[in-house]
């Protein structure tokens, strides 16, 4: 009989040389469990903000864990779409109204001619592998309409990308904005435009960004209309290939009004509500490389992935033979992985108290871990 008695899940970095002894799963303290939904359209209250899976053109399993404050991640996702095409999902976190469904203090919807200040802080995590964007999602209506397709621009933010993807249409102009360098994308859709900034080079966290100072440039360039409402502000990955791994560490946003802004009335979401996206320009272009901001964090070079070699050492009661076994899997990026940790009982009686020992083979320590002590 298998009993699967607890699992750990630490996250590790290159440090001093360490052990970890997992004791009794009675002695764990969880200060908030986690929630994950596996559903395409499924949704995660946040506080003041809401975690969105937004998967639209796939039907692979994907799967969003929220653990507290704004911290989430894609804990299940291996997607296998062409880089020249749309994504398949868009899992991210939002303040405003997304097609009817509204958070509550944001403020949301503000008109453009009096949009006082916006900024946002977003701290992620990104891995060494498979087809992404790091990338804030802006949409902004003709009206304070919340429901339904926005009419009039949509602005995203790179903050980052890997794997050959970019945005759609095509780069136009380069600018120093908020005190960063960035390629300007600007494309037509059916029914509203499309502005794209990508930051050059890219990195892993904005502190402060000034988001009203993207929007003035694009109203400067014809691309928004000061008439129109910024109605929401996302903030998440866009997935073509692999996903799992990426995560928000921390993630702020604010806008205020001058006068006040509107006061939107939310309406029942409907039963899905996909954020449409267009497909991307095959053919990348060659750009300049800048030098990086202070306030962005760059991403750290890549490094040999860490391994472990788990010795159980517990022997479950009742039994003199049976030992405990341990499994640990690991979903590494450029300088930590996760390790989970899955411990076994293959006996027949029930394990009451137990511990796992392990040493790692390089210098690597336990710099976080949640649901365990």
């Amino acid at each position: 009989m298998r009993v699967s008695v607890g699992r750990l899940r630490a996250v590790v970095a290159s440090a001093a040389a360490g052990a970890l002894l997992i004791t009794s799963l009675a002695s764990v303290q969880v200060a908030q469990a986690a929630t994950t939904t596996c559903a395409p359209q499924g949704t995660i209250a946040a506080g003041s903000y809401i975690i969105q899976a937004n998967e639209w053109n796939s039907t692979a399993t994907q799967c969003i864990t929220y653990t507290t404050g704004t911290a989430w991640s894609v804990s299940t996702a291996n997607f296998n779409l062409a880089t020249n095409g749309a994504p398949a999902t868009y899992p991210s976190i939002f303040q405003g109204c997304h097609w009817g469904n509204c958070t509550s203090g944001s403020g949301l919807p503000i008109q453009i001619s009096k949009l006082a200040s916006a900024t946002t802080s977003w701290s992620t995590t990104q891995v060494g592998s498979g087809a992404y964007d790091v990338a804030y999602d802006l949409w902004i209506n003709s009206t304070p309409t919340t429901v339904g397709q926005p009419d009039g621009t949509e602005i995203m933010i790179w903050l980052n990308s890997r794997g050959g993807v970019q945005p759609f249409g095509s780069q136009t102009a380069t600018a120093s904005i908020a005190g960063l360098n960035w390629n300007v994308w600007t494309g037509q859709q059916s029914s509203w435009k499309i502005i794209s900034y990508v930051l050059n080079p890219g990195g892993t966290s904005f502190s402060n960004l000034d988001v009203k100072a993207l929007i003035t440039d694009a109203v400067s360039r014809g691309s928004v209309n000061s008439s129109h409402y910024l109605i929401d502000a996302e903030a998440g990955f866009e997935v073509w290939q692999g996903g799992q791994g990426l995560a928000s560490n921390s993630f702020s946003f604010s806008a205020t009004a001058s006068g006040g802004g509107v006061t939107p009335t939310p309406t029942a979401p409907p039963t899905a509500t996909p954020t449409p996206r267009p497909s991307v320009t095959p053919t990348p272009t060659a750009t300049p490389t800048a030098t990086p901001r202070p306030s962005v964090t760059p991403i750290p070079t890549a490094t040999p992935r860490p391994s472990a070699t788990p010795t159980a050492t517990a022997t479950p009661t009742g039994s003199s033979t049976a030992k405990c076994t341990a499994a640990i899997v690991e979903n590494a990026w450029s300088n930590g992985f996760t390790a989970a940790v899955t411990i076994t009982n293959p006996g027949t009686v029930a394990t009451k108290t137990w511990k796992v020992t392990w040493t790692w083979a390089g210098n690597q320590s336990i710099v976080n871990t949640w649901n365990a002590a």
